[in-house]
């Protein structure tokens, strides 16, 4: 019905050239064939593309769609294009940072990502992206301040509100018309997060229509969840990436049948001349052996300086990007490494150390204080910079890396793991909290759903793995590690080959972290 339809073949060229705009790309027949299955699915749920024609949801109805391809097969441009078609559909979209007023009419839809790193990528692209987490919770506004989100929203006319100037509003309107963010637009009229949102909810009724990123590492119970959430479900995945753990190697989309997988082939122009993607395909090839994939890697570093041949680990990355590693014993080593190169105390944190986020640890009475934690961007898996210890004994001042307001204070337990040592020391020890292991090395499955410009792989961590004959889904483990691991670099790949640290060549430093407002995170009767 929608491969032939001018009116969609035109949605789908405006959708792609608003996205593209600044980028001379064009859709594969593969993408365009993608385009025009979810369009047909929208259709059926009743929101059409084609003449930008919307329908009440009609109840009891529910989908599952999934786009899947490896990296460079272009399922992020695509899921960028179906985001401006459907909002120039009428389609209202949803964060987590804002939801308008509901009516029996609206149709919405939310882009959801596993982790703060990964829905960062596409709101650089432009898409309002929200952590799965986050979606679970809506933010309670200040009516005052509400009735600006409303405005920029398009809800509502342009308000007075008392203690803001013209100019002030001016400068939010500017701020939403470049970046889809509410709170990022208050901001910028001079408000901090603690004037405007007075605290979260559990959502309490379901959504509509859900695009999920990364869905590679989404575990069956996750899928469920989202299932109640919302009737329309696209799943953009990697079936080359790393399976859940506990899963038996495989993804959620492996599940789904064969008509409902929408499978993109082609490796677009700007991926073609890519090393790093040349390299992450070539690991498809069975006939490839470790030795002969680490020769072609040699030879890449060779021809392209965006292949780096390392005989030892760079400590000054680390402080911004992770050493990708297999195993928690290497990891645990290159933290020690590290932290003895850059000078760190024994029994205390430098500022600017690398952190990531191993849950939260509070008893289920202190409800409204986990959600304030993870409302802010502190789930398990996230990537957080230490800026220095708290106004409070066990409080630690943090900047959470992907996150739209990223520095916050907040009840810390802070675990540094040491070589041969069964109990780590704890240089921030609230009774509870949100808690951190360092994040200097992190394991390529924590890696999953996450993206640095440069990035180390620690390749004597990954020969390991391939004398260790494991196999995952019919696949060497070894392989797909490295193209995980590999695959998380976006500018230059350096291919450690020596167990061996490089000397810092300067100090650690918070300087290029976004200077914003201190969110404290806990009111001020919490004793920890």
């Amino acid at each position: 019905m929608f491969g032939g339809s001018p009116g969609l073949a035109t949605a789908r060229t405006l959708a792609y050239g608003c996205a593209m705009a600044t980028e001379i790309l064009t859709f594969s027949d593969d993408q365009a064939e993608a385009f025009d299955r979810v369009a047909a699915e929208l259709f059926g749920m009743g929101i059409d593309l084609a003449e930008a024609v919307l329908s009440p949801r009609a109840e009891g109805k529910a989908s599952v769609l999934a786009v899947v391809g490896k990296a460079g097969s272009g399922k992020t441009m695509l899921l960028a294009s179906l985001y401006r078609a459907l909002k120039a559909a009428g389609v209202e979209v949803v964060s987590a940072d804002y939801e308008g007023r509901r009516r029996k009419d609206r149709r919405t839809l939310a882009v959801l990502a596993p982790t703060n790193k990964a829905a960062s990528v596409l709101r650089l692209r432009g898409v309002p992206a929200t952590t799965i987490h986050r979606i679970l919770y809506t933010p309670v506004y200040d009516p005052q301040y509400e009735k600006i989100a409303e405005w920029l929203a398009g809800q509502a006319p342009r308000p007075a509100v008392e203690g803001l100037t013209e100019i002030a509003l001016d400068r939010a309107y500017a701020f939403y018309q470049q970046v889809s963010s509410i709170p990022g637009a208050l901001a910028a009229a001079g408000l901090r997060g603690s004037d405007f949102i007075s605290g979260w909810k559990r959502r309490e009724e379901p959504l509509d229509v859900g695009f999920v990123d990364e869905s590679s590492m989404l575990d069956e119970r996750q899928l469920e969840d989202l299932r109640e959430i919302f009737p329309t479900l696209v799943l953009f995945g990697d079936p080359a990436q790393l399976a859940p753990v506990g899963a038996s190697g495989e993804m959620v989309f492996d599940k789904l049948a064969e008509s409902r997988r929408l499978v993109l082939h082609r490796i677009h122009r700007q991926a073609e001349d890519n090393p790093i993607l040349d390299l992450a395909h070539a690991l498809g090839d069975e006939r490839l052996g470790f030795e002969e994939f680490e020769a072609m890697v040699h030879a890449a570093s060779k021809k392209d300086d965006r292949v780096v041949w390392a005989e030892r680990v760079d400590s000054d990355l680390m402080a911004r990007s992770p050493v990708l590693v297999w195993r928690n014993v290497t990891r645990i080593k290159l933290i020690a490494a590290f932290r003895a190169a850059q000078g760190a105390p024994p029994a205390a944190l430098l500022a600017g150390e690398p952190l990531i986020c191993d849950g939260i640890e509070l008893p289920l009475k202190h409800r409204k204080k986990r959600i304030d934690l993870e409302a802010r961007g502190l789930i398990k898996g996230a990537q957080v910079i230490y800026l220095g210890p708290g106004q409070r004994d066990g409080f630690a001042r943090l900047h959470v890396v992907g996150a739209e307001d990223p520095q916050v204070s907040a009840a810390s337990i802070i675990k540094i793991e040491r070589p041969d040592e069964e109990e780590p020391f704890i240089p921030s020890a609230a009774r509870m909290g949100a808690a951190f292991l360092h994040g200097a090395a992190v394991t390529i499955h924590k890696a999953q759903g996450s993206q640095w410009e440069e990035v180390q792989v620690f390749a004597p961590d990954l020969y390991a793995a391939a004398q260790a004959g494991r196999s995952e889904a019919g696949m060497p483990l070894w392989k797909r590690l490295a193209y995980v691991a590999i695959t998380r670099a976006e500018k230059r790949l350096y291919w450690v080959v020596r167990n061996r640290l490089a000397l810092p060549k300067r100090a650690l430093t918070v300087e290029d972290l976004k200077a914003s407002p201190v969110l404290a995170l806990q009111d001020a009767s919490q004793a920890d």
